[in-house]
């Protein structure tokens, strides 16, 4: 038996829906990320990229679960002596909470040119619409 190796022409992405409100930050990212990156078809291929996009919607609603909501740090530094910023789990949901979303799921894809690919195919919006109507997304179950 062959194994089945995808071509570039062959997938057509799909976009899904994702309601944030009340599901848990990792849980939720693990979900996502083998969404883009395809591992949900049976025509996975780890060189290409088979995945589906993604609109996740009400992401200031995630869960963090324990004592990360003040005890998670994100750390920002622009090279400058000095110039190296701190910023909670709480207060990155209130300025930008995006961003947690965004943060975990870029973590969990390879570290390749294939990643930007993929992450260009993740919309994450704060509150519970969205402007990607013309992509004719589907609810993720």
């Amino acid at each position: 038996m062959k194994t089945y190796l995808a071509k570039k022409g062959e997938i057509t992405p799909k976009w899904h829906v994702v309601d944030a409100s009340g599901l848990v930050l990792g849980r939720l990212s693990v979900r996502i990320a083998n969404i883009l990156r395809g591992r949900h078809r049976p025509t996975y291929t780890p060189n290409q990229d088979t995945g589906d996009g993604v609109i996740v919607i009400n992401a200031s609603k995630v869960l963090l679960t324990g004592k990360k909501e003040e005890g998670k740090d994100y750390m920002f530094f622009t090279g400058w002596v000095g110039n190296e910023r701190h910023r909670s789990a709480a207060q990155m949901r209130e300025h930008r909470p995006e961003f947690l979303i965004e943060h975990a799921v870029k973590g969990m894809l390879p570290k390749n040119k294939l990643a930007s690919r993929q992450m260009s195919r993740l919309r994450i919006y704060a509150g519970p619409t969205h402007k990607n109507e013309a992509q004719k997304p589907e609810p993720l179950s």
